[in-house]
């Protein structure tokens, strides 16, 4: 499991005082107001930041760093991604998982047949569709409906799912 859990990525600078517009990549962008820290990965390192603002526009979210006040400070960090820890992540519902939890999972079927890997999640509005990476290179997709994900064991690294007819065919 993954010790940090990403948030956003710095798209571009707002205005010449520091602030930055963020594309969020968590599912409740609001959840910005209660984070005091974000982690910036930098490539080399995670600086640790204090949020002193956070104003929201269309479908970014602007966020002011405490102690960068000019676009100068910041311009250098268009592109990189905002890092929380697990203690700071939104408490999750029964049977949900982060995405980040999902991918690199074995899947295999309720009859026993190992599928593939788990190598990423497409969100699609009415539910989820789990890309499953196979052996021979293919992509199969996969709801994520309770019809269909029977059971993720995190411990064990296994997602057991049922493959509904047609889908293997394609």
């Amino acid at each position: 499991m993954e010790d940090m859990l990403r948030v956003g990525v710095i798209s571009s600078t707002h205005g010449v005082r520091g602030e930055v517009k963020v594309f969020p990549t968590t599912d409740d962008p609001a959840r910005f107001e209660d984070l005091e820290t974000v982690f910036l990965d930098t490539g080399r390192e995670k600086l640790k930041l204090e949020i002193s603002g956070v104003k929201f526009f269309k479908n970014m979210v602007i966020l002011k760093f405490k102690g960068y006040d000019n676009i100068n400070d910041i311009e250098k960090y268009r592109g990189k991604d905002l890092w929380i820890t697990r203690d700071q992540a939104v408490p999750l519902g029964e049977d949900e998982n982060f995405v980040a939890d999902l991918i690199g999972l074995s899947v295999v079927t309720d009859q026993g047949e190992t599928l593939g890997v788990m190598k990423d999640v497409m969100f699609t509005g009415a539910n989820d569709v789990y890309v499953v990476e196979r052996e021979n290179g293919k992509e199969l997709l996969l709801p994520a409906i309770k019809d269909c994900i029977l059971d993720v064991d995190l411990e064990e690294g296994v997602m057991t799912v049922h493959v509904l007819d047609g889908l293997l065919d394609l």
